[in-house]
């Protein structure tokens, strides 16, 4: 099976002890929580992909707070193994000037501890360990 190598970058925003998620459709057409990442794309930085992919998908601008490192995980479509890495980044909402883009069903704070809980993947899940580690507790 061939391999396709893919870079995303996203952004974990936090505010008062809740983190934003967005629920969407998976590859297999279940409905997930995770939060919102994509593409880089040719000349962009992973900084700016991740706060473009947050205003695309969320409707907020936001601002990068740290660095919270990459993820890499495989999976498969249309017939290709995909390994995928992704750069996140710990943001803040500056404010929400529009509604989630179409691909996006739904956008919610939820508190830490209820985000673990919805959150289906477990690369999300480590991430939002980081997001606790990085904000002290």
């Amino acid at each position: 099976m061939p391999v396709v190598k893919e870079h995303s970058a996203g952004g974990v925003l936090v505010e008062d002890g809740k983190v934003l998620l967005i629920r969407t459709q998976n590859l297999k057409g279940e409905e997930v929580w995770t939060f919102p990442k994509g593409l880089v794309e040719p000349g962009e930085s992973p900084e700016r992909t991740a706060l473009r992919e947050v205003f695309e998908e969320t409707g907020y601008e936001a601002e990068i707070l740290a660095p919270l490192g990459s993820v890499t995980y495989w999976f498969v479509r249309d017939g290709k193994r995909v390994k995928k890495t992704v750069d996140w980044f710990l943001m803040r909402p500056l404010r929400r000037v529009k509604d989630p883009d179409w691909e996006v069903l739904d956008v919610e704070w939820v508190p830490l501890e209820e985000a673990e809980k919805r959150l289906r993947y477990k690369s999300d899940r480590e991430l939002l360990a980081r997001v606790r580690e990085a904000q002290g507790g």
